[in-house]
């Protein structure tokens, strides 16, 4: 790699959560938005000698990360969620099979993409940015567009901004982001189930819910858990396809197919500036526990509107820096 003794990489790394939480929203893939914003650092190296300094090293930095972000999408399935497959299943239906040819939607710890300190008020725009809901949402716009919005809406660029770094027109720029937002409001009218609160500080009421929901998790007291559900909860599980809604049909599966979970072993955590869980199951011979899930939950006033349990947990749990098991006493096995 060719490295220009000026290049101030030092500088770089201060805009490296924000182009990852940029990336993070463009490809709904933590481990893509890593590969995105490390392309763009060696595309900046690669580079720097070139750059003129007509605009600032921080738009310098978006620009490389569009084209990097706009030619992966290029090659690759958007990313799904279990809800873009059709209606409701019912925990009565034939039993679901895993999907893992399919590109899912996968959490971001928070630490990834959201700036340490921070005005309150802008660190919950920042938060909402990067839920679960939105960033699905957004994988449903081509990329030009899913761009435009991000840039406008998100990162409140001017249009002007826009069309030099995307090299158009203001015009076009305006154009894409009706596009875009006739489109999420379309999304939004067929998303099912009711929607979250805002993603701000969980408050002590919020912070008592999710006690009450790992302690009775942990002693899977399935009564206690069902009575934290909204009525209208949904329950989804990549990489399987089908999703449950309501109480009756979560408390069915929990008592059913999930009763495997009995004995749970969880840790909280954060993701997409949620409230989110760590899962490690018994292991039959009773000698410990695996990785099972990272659970993520969304809430509204005092109860669970939303839990997804990401399966993937080779990929997932070394981005919380959480182990794959765990002894008898539930203390880290290395390895």
């Amino acid at each position: 790699m060719t490295v220009t003794a000026d290049a101030p990489s030092g500088t770089w790394e201060q805009h490296r959560v924000e182009l990852t939480a940029y990336c993070y929203r463009m490809l709904g893939s933590s481990a893509d938005a890593e590969d995105a914003v490390q392309d763009t650092m060696v595309r900046a190296w690669r580079s720097y000698e070139k750059f003129e300094g007509r605009s600032s090293v921080r738009s310098w930095l978006y620009k490389i990360a569009t084209n990097v972000c706009l030619t992966m999408l290029d090659s690759r399935q958007r990313r799904a969620t279990p809800m873009d497959f059709g209606p409701a299943a019912s925990t009565d239906g034939p039993a679901p099979a895993q999907k893992p040819e399919i590109a899912w939607l996968e959490p971001i710890p928070d630490a990834r993409v959201l700036p340490p300190a921070s005005d309150p008020a802008e660190l919950a725009v920042a938060k909402e940015s990067v839920r679960l809901a939105f960033v699905a949402a957004l994988q449903h716009l081509p990329a030009r567009q899913r761009a435009v919005l991000i840039l406008r809406e998100v990162l409140q660029w001017k249009a002007s901004e826009v069309a030099e770094l995307l090299g158009t027109t203001v015009a076009s720029v305006n154009s894409a982001l009706q596009r875009a937002r006739a489109t999420l409001a379309e999304q939004e009218l067929a998303q099912p189930g009711p929607k979250g609160d805002g993603a701000g500080e969980l408050d002590a009421d919020h912070q008592e819910l999710l006690t009450r929901y790992a302690e009775a998790f942990e002693r899977y007291d399935v009564g206690a858990l069902v009575h934290l559900l909204h009525e209208d909860a949904i329950l989804n599980m990549p990489p399987y396809d089908i999703w449950l809604q309501g109480v009756e049909e979560i408390q069915k599966w929990w008592i059913g197919p999930g009763a495997p979970c009995r004995g749970s072993k969880l840790q909280p955590l954060t993701a997409n500036g949620m409230a989110a869980f760590a899962q490690w199951r018994p292991n039959p011979d009773g000698d410990g526990y695996y990785a099972w899930a990272l659970q993520v939950l969304d809430i509204k006033d005092d109860r669970i509107v939303g839990y997804t349990a990401f399966l993937d947990v080779d990929t997932l749990f070394p981005m919380w820096d959480m182990p794959l098991r765990l002894d008898r006493e539930g203390r880290p096995i290395p390895g």
